[in-house]
């Protein structure tokens, strides 16, 4: 048997700021410079999700293409599309949501959700064409 990776991109726009309510404002913005002043701001999101497995000799897929979208929907897009990110369940103990912290939030969300015949092999997390975040299995 063949094993395969597979890539899934979802794209959508969110907004998030970098601020810690530990600190003053001057250390935020020396920290974090404009990303720290309020309101925050947006990006138009690009996820990109691969997952590994066995080919299956049937379908010739690592895993459906409707499930794995569903999974994503019901995860990612769903909950963070026009999200202020910093408002999600995962940042609400004032972990800053960076492109490093939301790579780990996705993996976080999907990883268990996945059937056991396939496992999540890198969450790819781009703010713009310039800026990504990769969060991989430690295998």
């Amino acid at each position: 048997m063949s094993r395969s990776s597979l890539t899934r991109a979802v794209e959508f726009p969110a907004g998030h700021r970098y601020y810690r309510d530990d600190w003053d404002p001057a250390r935020n913005e020396a920290a974090f410079g404009p990303c720290s002043r309020a309101p925050g701001h947006g990006h138009n999101y690009r996820i990109e999700i691969t997952v590994r497995g066995d080919v299956d000799p049937e379908t010739g897929m690592v895993i459906d293409l409707a499930l794995l979208d569903r999974l994503i929907h019901d995860q990612v897009k769903g909950p963070m599309d026009h999200a202020f990110l910093n408002d999600l369940p995962e940042f609400s103990d004032g972990a800053i949501p960076t492109t490093e912290n939301l790579a780990r939030v996705v993996w976080d969300r999907l990883e268990p959700a996945l059937p056991s015949s396939c496992s999540l092999e890198q969450v790819r997390v781009l703010e713009d064409r310039n800026l990504w975040a990769d969060y991989r299995s430690e295998e």
